[in-house]
C-alpha cells in the first residue's frame, strides 16, 4: 500500500495540445503529476492533470475508457455531441473510442485525476 499527498507530487510538463477550433482560453499548458505510473499496477494508471486557465487537451480518443476526478477549479468536459461544465468533486466517465476533449475554463485553472489502463493510447 502507498500513501501519496497530491501537494508532495513532482509536476512534469506535459506536450502541448491542438486547440479547440473557436476556442478563446488561452495556450494549451499543462503538467502531470504521476499517482500510478508505468511499471506500477498490472491494470492501472492514474495521474494527476493540472491545465492553466484556459488551456484544454484538444480532441482525443482513448482505446480504453477513461475517468476523470476534479480535485481543483472548474472547466469542461466535452464530446462531439454536449459540452458539460465540471467542478470539484465532478467525475466524468468517457467511453472508450469516444471522441472528447477536457480542460480548465477561460477563468479558471482545473485540475483532475485520471485512470486509464495500462498499455491504454491515446490518439489526437
Amino acid at each position: 500500500m502507498r500513501v501519496l499527498k497530491i501537494n508532495e507530487l513532482k509536476e512534469t510538463p506535459m506536450d502541448t495540445a491542438t486547440p479547440i477550433a473557436g476556442w478563446t482560453g488561452g495556450p494549451v499548458s499543462r503538467t502531470r503529476q504521476t499517482v500510478v505510473g508505468d511499471g506500477q499496477s498490472e491494470n492501472f494508471r492514474c495521474n494527476v492533470v493540472n491545465f492553466r486557465v484556459g488551456a484544454t487537451t484538444g480532441w482525443h480518443v482513448h482505446d480504453c475508457d477513461q475517468i476523470l476526478v476534479v480535485t481543483a477549479g472548474k472547466g469542461f468536459a466535452a464530446t462531439e455531441t454536449e459540452q458539460r461544465e465540471i467542478t470539484v468533486g465532478d467525475m466524468v466517465h468517457i467511453r472508450a473510442g469516444e471522441r472528447h476533449w477536457h480542460g480548465a475554463s477561460a477563468d479558471s485553472p482545473l485540475s483532475h485525476i485520471t485512470v486509464t489502463t495500462v498499455g491504454s493510447k491515446s490518439k489526437h
